[in-house]
């Protein structure tokens, strides 16, 4: 399977049309100091919208981002972009980090070096790391699926080929969070044979069908879920059920566009409330910006819609592999060790000090440090 440079290279002519597009801009109305509670703020998109048009320089980011080295390859018939950071220390260990929702390989731009050469950031070089960031099947620049059946379980047999098959790495370490985290925990339990240990920032799929004689902790831990579904679970309802509906909007408006996603990164991350303490307006538009360029907000979501209709039975086992669990502040993920235990045979847990859904980007260090550190018994 033939591995092709990539470089990313977006015409000049899809820039001036999203600089047509931006300068179009319609902004709907708000209720009055509504702030972000009905979803959006009115507020913010329109200081957005105007840096987006006037001030954001993509060549700038898209020259950062060109720093890795970057790659397609066919898998299955699949094109899958994808970074391969070479490590700089002795043996380098091999890791696959999968990025989730809304997200995409940008999300890593701070934390590669720090895995690939930890001696130049405080680090030991002997905790190198061979990095591969792959851009899931339908985000970015990976190919867009239009026939059925990508689900988070078929990524998983895609990423074994990739290591295996495309890039010779018969074993490694694999780490990921969101729907990244899903893909990590499927690799620990269907491909040990491939996989030596996994870091998974999730609450885990239980390995059985009912939650038996659950501590006081689980049952507040359920409680939580339920609420954060009635509260923030409206995306996911709607993505998993009638994402091509929301596709023909969000594809062909950069404003509306912008808003669905930069919701996310405000309410899932660790921004208490303000968003640019933690990301600024740059790596926010970075990201918004990939997915205007691609036009692969549709079939990101797709993968919901695959997932959920994919009728994949819970797990009948636990996860035997070496597994790190390391929940973020999100909530919705923040399950108790117990509630982790139902799901893996051996098994570390715990909590970072700081950050949320976009832990590679909120507090690369803190990440660095404990995925180091958690895969250091394993080289």
């Amino acid at each position: 399977m033939a591995v092709t440079p990539f470089t990313i290279d977006v015409p000049d002519h899809d820039l001036a049309a999203l600089a047509d597009r931006l300068a179009r801009t319609r902004l709907p109305d708000a209720v009055t100091d509504g702030g972000w509670s009905y979803g959006a703020d009115r507020a913010f998109l329109r200081d957005l919208t105007a840096y987006w048009r006037d001030g954001f320089d993509w060549r700038a980011q898209e020259a950062k981002l060109n720093r890795f080295a970057q790659f397609t390859a066919d898998v299955d018939g699949n094109e899958i972009h994808f970074v391969h950071a070479r490590g700089k220390g002795p043996k380098p260990l091999p890791l696959l980090i999968t990025h989730g929702w809304p997200s995409s390989f940008a999300e890593f731009a701070k934390i590669i070096p720090l895995l690939t050469d930890p001696a130049a950031h405080g680090g030991r070089a002997e905790d190198s790391f061979d990095v591969i960031a792959p851009s899931l099947p339908g985000f970015g620049f990976s190919a867009h699926p239009t026939t059925s059946g990508m689900t988070s379980a078929a990524v998983t047999t895609l990423w074994v080929k990739l290591m295996t098959g495309v890039l010779g790495y018969d074993r490694f370490v694999a780490q990921g969070g969101d729907i990244g985290g899903g893909i990590t925990n499927r690799l620990g339990r269907n491909h040990a044979e491939h996989v030596t240990a996994i870091h998974a920032m999730v609450a885990p799929p239980l390995a059985r069908e009912d939650l038996t004689d659950p501590t006081d902790a689980e049952k507040a831990f359920i409680a939580l879920q339920a609420e954060w579904e009635r509260e923030e679970g409206a995306y996911e309802h709607q993505q998993r059920t009638r994402p091509q509906s929301l596709a023909f909007g969000l594809n062909d408006s950069p404003v509306g566009l912008a808003a669905w996603i930069v919701e996310k990164w405000r309410a899932w991350s660790d921004c208490g409330g303000d968003i640019l303490s933690r990301f600024t307006m740059d790596e926010l538009l970075t990201t918004i910006s990939i997915y205007w360029f691609t036009q692969s907000i549709g079939s990101s979501m797709r993968m919901y819609y695959e997932t959920a209709h994919g009728q994949e039975p819970r797990p009948a086992h636990k996860i035997a592999v070496p597994a790190r669990i390391f929940l973020t502040r999100e909530p919705v993920d923040l399950c108790p060790p117990e509630y982790a235990a139902r799901s893996y045979v051996n098994f570390s847990y715990g909590v970072a000090e700081r950050g949320g859904h976009f832990l590679a980007a909120e507090e690369p260090e803190l990440l660095a440090k404990d995925i180091r550190e958690a895969f250091r018994p394993y080289r």
